[in-house]
C-alpha cells in the first residue's frame, strides 16, 4: 500500500508558541513510525490553510480520498491515529469513532459543503 501522512507543522500549527503543551516532535516521531509500519511515509507541510483546527494531519492511501483530521494536540489523538494506521488506514479500516471527532473538511471543499447545506 502506498500511504502518505501529511503533518502541518512548519507554521502556527506545530509550534510551541501556539500550542505550548503539545510535544510536537514526539507526535511527529510516532506518526513517522506508524506510517513506516504501514508501508508509508510522513511529510511535513508548511501550511494546510486550516489554522483554526490545528494541529492538522492528512492521511491518504493510493486510490482513496485523503482523510483530514484537526485538533490533533493530545497524545490520545496520536495514539488513535497510530492504531488506525496499524489497522491499514484509508480503504483498509473504517475511521474509528474517536478519530471521527477530529475529522475536518479540507479548506478547498468548505464552500461546496456550506453551499449544499444552505440550499436545503
Amino acid at each position: 500500500m502506498s500511504l502518505r501522512v501529511t503533518v502541518c507543522q512548519d507554521c502556527c500549527c506545530g509550534t510551541v508558541k501556539k500550542h505550548p503543551t503539545t510535544n510536537h516532535y514526539d507526535h511527529l516521531r510516532r506518526l513517522r513510525a506508524a506510517a513506516a509500519r504501514a508501508g508509508g511515509s510522513v511529510r511535513v507541510s508548511q501550511c494546510l490553510d486550516t489554522c483554526e483546527t490545528s494541529n492538522v494531519v492528512v492521511v491518504q492511501a493510493k486510490g482513496h480520498k485523503p482523510v483530514w483530521f484537526g485538533w490533533v494536540l493530545q497524545d490520545a489523538a496520536v495514539a488513535d491515529l497510530e492504531a488506525w494506521l496499524d489497522a491499514g488506514g484509508p480503504g483498509a479500516a473504517p475511521v474509528p469513532d474517536t478519530l471521527e471527532l477530529h475529522r475536518i473538511t479540507p479548506p478547498g471543499l468548505r464552500s461546496e459543503v456550506e453551499g449544499a447545506e444552505s440550499s436545503r
